[in-house]
């Protein structure tokens, strides 16, 4: 079991039930009641997949009364978001220096191609004057 708290998390979301309860939670707070309604589970595994999101910090659980709301917190999501932030940085620029080459490789296959089109013209030459006199006078 990871011990970091970004492996931890990334733990927790590799699981797509507990990433349909954050994209539930993620439009307010609600019961466990609730959030298990649209899977085929029960109760009890419902709550296990909730403790993991719990000791991973993507979610808190409350008690009010027979109530037990459980709602988003988005610190956990801050980290991982503060992690992919370097990757992210890294992707653009490269995808920025791919897009430089792309079209320097453009305008290079146009310049080529205007080269070859020139060269494919014949010169025009002065036509060919016709004998309009008759012949042997």
């Amino acid at each position: 079991m990871p011990t970091d708290p970004l492996s931890i998390t990334f733990s927790a979301l590799a699981d797509p039930t507990r990433r349909a309860i954050l994209a539930r939670l993620a439009l307010g707070e609600t019961s466990v009641t609730e959030l298990a309604q649209p899977f085929a589970m029960s109760l009890p595994a419902i709550s296990k997949h909730l403790k993991v999101l719990e000791h991973a910090g993507l979610i808190a659980r409350g008690r009010e009364a027979q109530w037990r709301p459980c709602r988003i917190t988005p610190t956990a999501l801050k980290d991982v978001d503060g992690w992919l932030e370097r990757y992210r940085q890294f992707w653009d620029e490269s995808f920025d220096r791919l897009d430089d080459y792309l079209q320097e490789l453009q305008a290079q296959e146009e310049s080529e191609a205007k080269l070859k089109e020139k060269s494919k013209k014949p010169a025009t030459k002065k036509p060919k004057e016709k004998n309009r006199g008759r012949k042997g006078k």
